[in-house]
């Protein structure tokens, strides 16, 4: 056994995290997939949207000039020549005196200058009756409405929503250059752990971490890959040392016992930069390089994980997928219901529960009660300078789910 000799700041950890993470180059990818990726170079198009002039109603493609004066109690009579459907090119020429049936999305003919509404208009026998005037331009969607020649459409560095995939595939944009996802490296081990799926039995439990990990990597844009291994130091050398990870992130056997030899190994392989925190919990929480590939040595306590993965796996990963590093949580501020108990030297992070009442200190020990995490509404940070917080202090929570009512 051995003690931690010295436990860093956490701001300090934090930059030894991030110390030479930058985002990773482009791939091309097809439009189906690049939906929440971060997006390489601007966008501009080669193209107008519309590339015709079209109709927005369904009704009739009409000179304007033919309708003034039509009402209700006057309807003026065209004559109809023909019509204009989606994706055909209108064959009858349009002639004073006369309208083409036009369907929402179908091209207008280049001597109509109006749509008029079909519901401004009664058709009788190769005739249509206008009943309302229609002025120029009316219902007609000009070429590039939507989108000219050279307009940038999108900027370096956004994350793709799903309606920027239809604007780019309207453009004919693809495929389309977005920042790799990190390979994150997921390593979890313990003699003691069954596979996520089993059911805990006498003295072994089940790997809760690894899917919570994985979930979190692509939460945060990378691309988890899980390796589980036992306590033993042949194979976790053997994952650690393996190529291919942009990122490794470890659970378990990261303190300072007989089989806590993770730490050890990376200094072995690589470089140690940090072990132990001045934090609770995840206090044995280390950062590593390993062939230049940055290394978070995360505690196999559930809560400690977690909290961990956030405070120092998480900014690396979401850097690299060029996306902010800041935590991906909503965050508000409320008046502390009860008081909240902290201890100088150390930073806390606070499971709470957030009601009208305002907000409701639950946990900062119980490292493995993964359940208190469930239970709270999201969690407080409590700087390493203060004791706590009063109650009716305004703090500032961070929301693990972004829909919860305030």
């Amino acid at each position: 056994m051995r003690g931690f000799q010295h436990r860093v700041p956490v701001e300090e950890a934090q930059e030894a995290a991030l110390a030479g993470a930058v985002r990773l180059d482009a791939e091309r990818v097809a439009l189906d997939a690049c939906a929440g990726r971060v997006l390489v170079g601007e966008v501009s198009s080669a193209v107008d949207v519309p590339p015709f002039r079209r109709a927005t109603m369904d009704g009739y493609a009409v000179r304007a000039e033919d309708t003034f004066g039509a009402s209700a109690y006057s309807p003026l009579p065209l004559a109809i020549v023909g019509e204009s459907l989606p994706g055909t090119v209108p064959a009858a020429a349009l002639e004073t005196g006369s309208a083409l049936r036009i369907m929402t999305g179908a091209p207008v003919p280049d001597d109509a200058d109006a749509v008029l509404r079909a519901e401004d208009a009664t058709e009788r026998a190769g005739t249509v009756e206008v009943r309302a005037p229609v002025a120029v331009g009316k219902n007609v969607s000009r070429i590039g409405e939507d989108i000219e020649i050279g307009d940038r459409v999108f900027a370096d560095g956004r994350r793709l929503l799903p309606q920027d995939v239809g604007l780019l595939a309207s453009i004919g944009h693809s495929p389309v250059a977005v920042v790799r996802r990190p390979a994150v490296r997921v390593i979890v081990s313990g003699d003691e752990l069954l596979a996520p799926g089993d059911t805990p039995q006498g003295t072994s439990i089940v790997d809760s971490n690894s899917p919570m990990l994985a979930a979190l990597v692509e939460r945060d844009g990378g691309a988890a890959e899980v390796v589980r291994v036992r306590d033993d130091r042949d194979a976790m050398f053997t994952a650690l040392g393996s190529p291919g990870a942009d990122v490794i992130v470890t659970a378990g056997a990261a303190s300072v016992g007989t089989e806590d030899r993770v730490p050890l190994l990376v200094a072995e392989l690589g470089e140690l930069l940090v072990h132990g925190v001045a934090m609770r919990p995840s206090s044995p929480t280390g950062v590593g390089r390993i062939a230049g590939a940055p290394v978070l040595i995360l505690p196999g306590n559930p809560v400690s994980c977690l909290v961990a993965y956030d405070f120092f796996a998480g900014p690396v990963i979401r850097r690299m997928a060029g996306l902010p590093e800041d935590w991906p949580y909503r965050s508000v501020r409320m008046p502390l219901a009860g008081r909240l108990v902290s201890q100088i030297g150390r930073v806390d992070y606070a499971r709470v529960r957030v009601d009208s009442a305002g907000v409701h200190p639950l946990a900062i020990s119980g490292a493995s009660v993964l359940s208190s995490v469930t239970r709270a509404s999201g969690f407080v940070v409590v700087p390493a300078g203060l004791e706590g917080y009063a109650e009716g202090a305004d703090v500032e929570v961070h929301l693990y789910d972004a829909d919860v009512p305030i």
